[in-house]
Formats: C-alpha cells, sequence, structure tokens
C-alpha cells in the first residue's frame, strides 16, 4: 500500500458515466469499498441487467483508486440484491432534479415468488423538474439511456427526463 487516503473516500468521487450530475454513491450503486489482504475490494450493482455503463464504472473507479495511489484493486459486480430506485440518496435525486431530470418515485413493491406478467405499460408519473407541475405526460419509454423515459410538462410544454422506476 503506497497511500494513508481512504479508498471509500475516493470511490465516493467518481460519477456516474451517464448521469454524470451524480457520482456511483449518489446513485446507490456503489456497494461496498474494503481492504482485503492490502487490496481495495469495490462491489457495484448495475442498474439493470446489461447497463452498459458498467465497463466505463469499473474503469474509471480503477483509474480513480491507481490515481490516489492504490495499486492493486479489484471491481467486482453483485447482483443480489438487485439494485433499485430507492437506493439513490437523497442528494442524488436533489442533484436529478437541479439538473432538470424527474427523480424517480418508490419503487414498486413485489410479493415474493413470481413476478406477474403485464400487458399493458407501466403507469408512471412525474412531477416538471421545471415548473413543479404534477400534469406530465410521457413521449417516449426509453430517452437517452434505457433507464430513463421522455417526458413533457404540459403546463410549460417543457420536455425533461425522468429515471423509471425499478
Amino acid at each position: 500500500m503506497t497511500t494513508t487516503t481512504d479508498p471509500r473516500a475516493v470511490a465516493d468521487t467518481v460519477t456516474d458515466p451517464e448521469l454524470p450530475m451524480l457520482t456511483l454513491s449518489d446513485l446507490g450503486v456503489l456497494r461496498d469499498v474494503r481492504l482485503e489482504e492490502g487490496i481495495v475490494v469495490v462491489e457495484i450493482t448495475p442498474t439493470y441487467t446489461g447497463c452498459p455503463a458498467m465497463g466505463t464504472m469499473r474503469a474509471d473507479l480503477l483509474r480513480a483508486l491507481h490515481e490516489a495511489g492504490f495499486p492493486d484493486v479489484d471491481v467486482r459486480t453483485v447482483l443480489t440484491p438487485a439494485w433499485s430506485t430507492d437506493w439513490i440518496t437523497p442528494e442524488g435525486r436533489r442533484k436529478l432534479a437541479e439538473a432538470g431530470i424527474a427523480p424517480p418515485g418508490p419503487a414498486p413493491r413485489r410479493d415474493p415468488g413470481p413476478v406477474p406478467l403485464r400487458l399493458g405499460p407501466s403507469p408512471r408519473t412525474a412531477s416538471c423538474p421545471l415548473c413543479g407541475s404534477p400534469d406530465t405526460e410521457e413521449l417516449s419509454e426509453f430517452s437517452a439511456t434505457a433507464c430513463k423515459a421522455l417526458r413533457r410538462c404540459r403546463s410549460c410544454r417543457e420536455p425533461f427526463e425522468h429515471v423509471k422506476e425499478l
């Protein structure tokens, strides 16, 4: 070990590649940072299966920790429990709204067992992050990333993105 820096403090500064106003901690994907026999072990959880940002998250964590003086870093992907939008911190939600992105509401709750099949669209609502109006409409189920939807405010007529509840 060539540093006395706290590896968690370093990992806490790494931002999300798709939502750069948030750190991985704000987003809730940074699960754990610990030392095991001189190796920094970092655990991250994808926001959804196949998230294309995972490789970049891993590389950014490795780069930040190496630059801080940690030569041995192991970034692991942890899938259980699955990430939930409930893991976004209050600070992360505030940062999303300030950036004009509607933060998610509470994640849907499911009973244990099989996932029920829904044949209709998922009912989602989001208040406008620009004017605060709850009178919004979904324009597209997907936006710049699969975890966001594109919406428009019926009051101020501005489009905005909404992080979907998962």
